[in-house]
C-alpha cells in the first residue's frame, strides 16, 4: 500500500511540476516571438509590390529565382521569422552574389585590399558587408523565431504530460480508495480454534 500511495504522490508532484514548466514554457515562447516580432516592426521593412514580381529579370530588383519564395510576401512589411528568412536568403542574398559575382564578402575585401585605388570594387565592398550585415541580423530574428516556436511545441508536450500524469494520479487515488472500502466492507470471518479431545 505505501509502495502506491508513494506513486501517486510523485504523480501529483510531477504533474503539478510539468504544468508549471508548460507555462514557463509559454511565457518563454510568447516573450520572444513578441520582441522578434516588436524589432522587426521597428526596422520598417517592406517587400517589394506584387507588381514589381510581374516582369523578374536578372540583374533587377526581382529575378526568377525570388517568386517562389519571395513573392507570396509581396508588399507585406516583415514581421515574422518566415518573413525574415525569405529576405535574407531569397532576396538580400541573391542581390549580394549578383553585386559580387558570386564571391563572398571576404574574398571581395581581399582583392580590394590588394587593389587599393580601385574605388569601384571599394564601393562593391562596402554594400556586400552592409547587405551581409542586414542577412546576419534577419537570420538571427529567424533563428530566435523558430525558438520561440519550438518552446511552444515544448510548452504543449509539457501540458500534455502533466495532464496525463494528474490524471493517472487521481485515477490510482480513487481506485485505492475503492479497495480500501471494498476491503473494509468484507465481513470479517472470525475462526474459532478447533481442539482435540
Amino acid at each position: 500500500m505505501r509502495r502506491s500511495s508513494s506513486r501517486i504522490i510523485a504523480g501529483f508532484v510531477a504533474g503539478a511540476i510539468l504544468l508549471a514548466a508548460g507555462g514557463l514554457l509559454t511565457w518563454g515562447s510568447a516573450y520572444v516571438h513578441n520582441t522578434v516580432r516588436g524589432q522587426l516592426a521597428a526596422q520598417q521593412i517592406f517587400f517589394p509590390a506584387k507588381a514589381a514580381f510581374a516582369h523578374p529579370k536578372a540583374g533587377t530588383e526581382i529575378t526568377a529565382s525570388m517568386i517562389p519564395l519571395v513573392s507570396q510576401y509581396a508588399g507585406q512589411q516583415m514581421l515574422t521569422g518566415q518573413q525574415a528568412e525569405a529576405y535574407a536568403d531569397h532576396f538580400i542574398a541573391v542581390h549580394i552574389a549578383e553585386m559580387g559575382g558570386g564571391k563572398t564578402y571576404s574574398q571581395l575585401s581581399a582583392e580590394s585590399l590588394a587593389q587599393p585605388n580601385n574605388a569601384k570594387l571599394a564601393a562593391t565592398v562596402n554594400t556586400v558587408f552592409k547587405g551581409e550585415t542586414l542577412r546576419s541580423m534577419l537570420l538571427n530574428a529567424y533563428g530566435w523565431w523558430k525558438v520561440s516556436q519550438l518552446t511552444y511545441i515544448a510548452a504543449i508536450a509539457a501540458y500534455a504530460l502533466g495532464g496525463l500524469a494528474l490524471i493517472g494520479s487521481a485515477t490510482g487515488l480513487a481506485t485505492g480508495r475503492r479497495n480500501r472500502h471494498q476491503a473494509d466492507a468484507r465481513p470479517q470471518v472470525t475462526r474459532t480454534p478447533v481442539t482435540v479431545a
